[in-house]
């Protein structure tokens, strides 16, 4: 589960760069943004938290893929250094596409001001620590919003029942 949230984000930013080839083709960025996107993405160690997620995709993808059948877990398994293997050869074609997520969104002066922090002990925590954090932070806002969720219904419920409705 702790690699879940990191997961969605890869597995998000994925799926936009795929599913917007062209508007990311379409938006020009400039040479020097693209370029400090790129250096950003290198101080983030994309390319190290793309890669680690391979493991967790093809774990995600067996149950699916194997439904209960041995001979199909069997080779499935034995696919596994094959698909690692290609993924391994794909890996800067993603982080080229966060970096032009990012040139898009932020100037080159921020990537360059970002870059640098990451490169610090405090954003190399920061980085170490953000799979835990986005967890916990998913679970404290689930939390609440169940109890929100319940206090509203119960007030919802309660004023209804005052206007003479029957619930």
């Amino acid at each position: 589960m702790k690699h879940r949230r990191l997961y969605m984000a890869v597995a998000s930013a994925i799926w936009l760069a795929a599913a917007t080839p062209h508007a990311a083709k379409a938006q020009a960025t400039s040479t020097e943004s693209l370029a400090a996107a790129r250096e950003l993405v290198s101080a983030m160690h994309m390319n190290d938290q793309a890669t680690a997620l391979l493991p967790i995709i093809l774990k995600n993808l067996r149950p699916t893929i194997v439904q209960g059948r041995a001979e199909v877990a069997l080779q499935y398994d034995a696919l596994i250094p094959k698909f690692t293997q290609a993924f391994q050869g794909r890996v800067a074609e993603f982080s080229d596409a966060i970096a032009v997520v990012y040139a898009r969104n932020f100037s080159a002066d921020d990537l360059r001001t970002m870059a640098e922090f990451y490169r610090t002990s405090t954003g190399q925590r920061v980085l170490q620590k953000l799979p835990s954090v986005t967890q916990e932070s998913s679970i404290a806002g689930q939390r609440f919003g169940q109890a929100l969720g319940e206090e509203i219904r119960k007030q919802m419920v309660e004023e209804l029942r005052k206007k003479g409705l029957d619930l």
